[in-house]
């Protein structure tokens, strides 16, 4: 509890204080990051001017403004061994690659493990051996608090995970009651709760740390089908207006996923890099590396400071790829061919299961938000919402890649039905693999709700082609499509089907 109270309080304003003490004794300006090589303090600047990306360089002064790096910054870094450097590491400056200054970093580490760096622009000829050997001393200072505060983290992690897994009654009461106690007078104002999902780190573990997410009260895994993980997010908001903490925060992570998926690790563990000929640890003798750390190939890897960026809708790209997939099954893709009606594409796997990762070619990472509750107590209510509006936005991609529960429409009502609903007998027949052209007819008719000149319009097909195919679908299911409820009934079923 002493430990928690401490995390709760603010320690950015420690953070500052040691980086600030960093920042006198070399000098010059420092900068903390942790291991996600996010922002956490910078040191003052004696004027505006030395914000400017020209006396900084792009790297540095992204770094600031957007408190955060690239992933290709990130990699070119870690190539210097600073992962696993006990000691400072000198980086020399590489001007096309966007790193026009040299740099020092300390590694800031607690009981051996990596938790952050402390990173100083250097110029010949640079700190001293003295002045770094004092910089040093003072990191420790910083990875005690980083791992005090990825402690308290975890601890709530755990904590949420109880309470959206429990079952209702008493050990949900049990759970909240806990939850509460950890988060005292936070726990009483507005919250939202985020999903993300699917995750594409299958470990539970490897949820984000909730320092590193704006307005994040607390984050932990959950299980996301079989054998895929979601993202749970309790987010804290000011007004139930205004949601732009949890779009915030969705948005964030979803870029987090693409890097995820794009390393093939979680950023949350940066693996450590292979043998740096490229680095040298700042002993007695300060040494100089070459210009490029080698890669796996042995050759130097560029830096473009400007990509790769997430795109300006994370998991959009993805979203359109996915058109013969998970959200796409039973439309028709460029070539013609339509997805499985009532399965996902691919995998053969029934209508009503949650997505799980694919191979080559993995689906969209989506995320669903819930409309805003006061207090702990609607925390599962929620979590039924948000996981709610990621599911209808991998069914539908043009609700996503972040979909509001207040936003999803229809899918309101279907996500709360069993996976069996879309096995209706009047709607089986049709969601036949050999009726796929029919199934997508109807329900671009129920769209277009009943319109003929639509639907043909919409399809690129003739009036009585598009009458021709509704008979084929009021023969195979016995529904009268003239009748309000039997539409009803149809559409329900095709669009269950997507989830």
């Amino acid at each position: 509890m002493m430990e928690n109270a401490r995390v709760t309080s603010d320690p950015k304003g420690e953070y500052q204080e040691l980086v600030d003490e960093i920042s006198e004794l070399l000098g010059a300006p420092a900068t903390l990051e942790n291991r996600d090589f996010e922002l956490i303090a910078f040191g003052a600047y004696d004027s505006e001017g030395e914000l400017d990306a020209s006396a900084l360089d792009p790297v540095r002064a992204r770094s600031i403004l957007t408190r955060r790096s690239t992933s290709a910054v990130r990699t070119w870094f870690e190539g210097f061994g600073i992962a696993r450097a006990t000691a400072p590491v000198r980086i020399p400056p590489t001007p096309e690659a966007g790193v026009y200054r040299g740099r020092v970093c300390l590694p800031v580490r607690h009981r051996g493990v990596v938790l952050g760096y402390v990173w100083l622009l250097s110029d010949d000829p640079g700190p001293t051996d003295q002045q770094l050997s004092a910089a040093m001393e003072v990191t420790p200072r910083i990875g005690a608090l980083l791992a005090d505060e990825a402690q308290a983290g975890a601890d709530l992690s755990r904590e949420l995970r109880a309470v959206l897994t429990a079952e209702s009654g008493w050990q949900r009461d049990m759970a909240l009651a806990e939850f509460h106690t950890e988060l005292g007078a936070r726990g009483e104002g507005l919250h939202t709760m985020v999903c993300v999902a699917p995750w594409p780190s299958s470990h539970p573990d490897d949820a984000p740390s909730v320092r590193t997410i704006p307005s994040a009260t607390a984050v932990c895994a959950l299980p996301w089908g079989p054998t895929a993980q979601s993202l749970a997010l309790l987010v804290r908001l000011r007004s139930p207006e205004v949601l732009t903490p949890a779009t915030t925060a969705a948005a964030r992570l979803l870029e987090r996923a693409e890097g995820v998926r794009g390393s093939g690790r979680p950023r949350s563990s940066p693996a450590e890099p292979g043998p740096a000929a490229a680095h040298r640890q700042t002993g007695g003798t300060q040494g100089r590396g070459p210009a490029r750390p080698p890669d796996k190939g042995g050759q130097g890897q560029d830096i473009d400071t400007e990509t790769p960026q997430p795109p300006d809708r994370p998991g959009e790209a993805e979203a359109a790829r996915a058109g013969d997939g998970v959200a796409g099954a039973g439309r028709t893709d460029g070539a013609g061919r339509t997805g499985a009606a009532g399965r996902t594409e691919g995998t053969g796997r029934p209508a009503g299961h949650a997505p799980e990762p694919r191979g080559p070619r993995p689906g969209p990472v989506v995320a669903g938000i819930a409309v805003p509750h006061s207090g702990l107590a609607d925390l599962a209510t929620a979590w039924q919402e948000a996981s709610a509006a990621a599911r209808a936005a991998l069914a539908e991609p043009r609700l996503g890649p972040v979909a509001h529960w207040s936003s999803i429409g229809p899918y309101r009502l279907l996500t709360t039905l069993p996976p069996t609903a879309s096995h209706d007998p009047a709607v089986r027949p049709l969601l036949a693999p050999s009726h796929r052209e029919l199934a997508h007819t109807a329900e671009v008719f129920l769209d277009c709700a009943g319109q003929a000149g639509r639907t043909a319009a919409e399809l690129g097909i003739h009036r009585q082609t598009l009458y021709y195919r509704l008979s084929r679908v009021e023969q195979l299911t016995g529904l009268d499509l003239d009748d309000g409820e039997d539409r009803l009934l149809l559409h329900m079923g095709l669009k269950a089907r997507r989830l």
